[in-house]
């Protein structure tokens, strides 16, 4: 089923009994924990939920035990005063696991939160069993492009808020393909969802923080994680030359391009992309 329709079917609502987890003086993070095996933590951008994964990982949720979470600041997790740090987030992420019992995890990171799974991978390489770089935030020369594409959409958000931002990221964001099956009822269908994700303060604060990595290049080969970098052929900010360069910066990187797909290559693809993350876990659990 493509992506496309999976959107129909996107549930976005909260668990009201799921506990939150404290990570850190006056932080508690909102999770889900569905399916069990070897565990997947999925990290989000700064645009979607936690409850927004549920629709797009139904076929990993039956070999895999999968974890998503809103980090601070953000959907239902606490907000406090000043947006954290790529390492508080960090720290969070380290809290969260240690209280599900998880010693090691895949990691998914999305967008912007790609930076964080990158991180993370760096700083704590024994709680990273592997990681899913999907639509990275970053290329192999750096992200200038990605800081630029940035302050125009903060731009946008602070001058015509949250709807002018939607019709400002729709057409770079989602691929063509997935445009034109939509048409006007799913673009306008699709804004009331994109709405009621954040507030304008959240993305504000979400872009703010995103803007102030400095990616270089060298970093990468301190990674040991075998990496698999998920792009669709259709994004904005990284092309297939780019994602195959960028994942050869790993010492133990691959790539994967989406026909078709755009920024975001789940939302356009489901199945396809949890069969490539299927497909990688079990080459490197084989190898374990």
């Amino acid at each position: 089923m493509p992506g496309y329709e999976n959107l129909s079917r996107m549930d976005l609502t909260y668990r009201e009994d799921t506990p939150r987890i404290p990570t850190r003086e006056g932080v508690e993070l909102y999770y889900e924990s569905r399916g069990e095996g070897t565990p997947i933590t999925m990290v989000n951008p700064f645009f979607l939920t936690s409850p927004s994964w549920r629709v797009f990982s139904e076929q990993l949720e039956k070999d895999y035990r999968l974890v998503s979470y809103d980090m601070c600041n953000h959907g239902a997790s606490s907000h406090i005063p000043e947006e954290p740090t790529w390492d508080e987030h960090i720290t969070d992420l380290i809290g969260l696991l240690d209280a599900l019992e998880i010693e090691s995890t895949y990691l998914i990171g999305v967008s912007t939160s790609t930076v964080l799974a990158r991180d993370m991978a760096i700083k704590h390489p024994d709680r990273i069993k592997g990681l899913v770089l999907t639509g990275p935030v970053f290329g192999p020369r750096g992200m200038r492009r990605q800081r630029q594409v940035q302050r125009a959409w903060l731009r946008t958000l602070q001058t015509h808020g949250v709807a002018g931002l939607y019709e400002h990221m729709y057409p770079e964001v989602f691929s063509a393909e997935m445009n034109e099956f939509l048409g006007s009822p799913g673009y306008l269908a699709f804004r009331e969802a994109f709405s009621a994700l954040s507030t304008v303060e959240d993305l504000v604060n979400g872009l703010t923080r995103a803007m102030k990595d400095e990616h270089k290049p060298q970093m990468l080969a301190g990674i040991q994680a075998p990496t698999l970098v998920v792009i669709g052929d259709d994004d904005f900010l990284l092309g297939p030359t780019g994602a195959k360069e960028l994942a050869g910066q790993f010492p133990d990187g691959r790539h994967e391009i989406m026909p078709k797909a755009g920024h975001v290559p789940y939302v356009d693809d489901a199945e396809h992309f949890q069969a490539l993350v299927h497909k990688f876990i079990g080459e490197v659990e084989a190898r374990a």
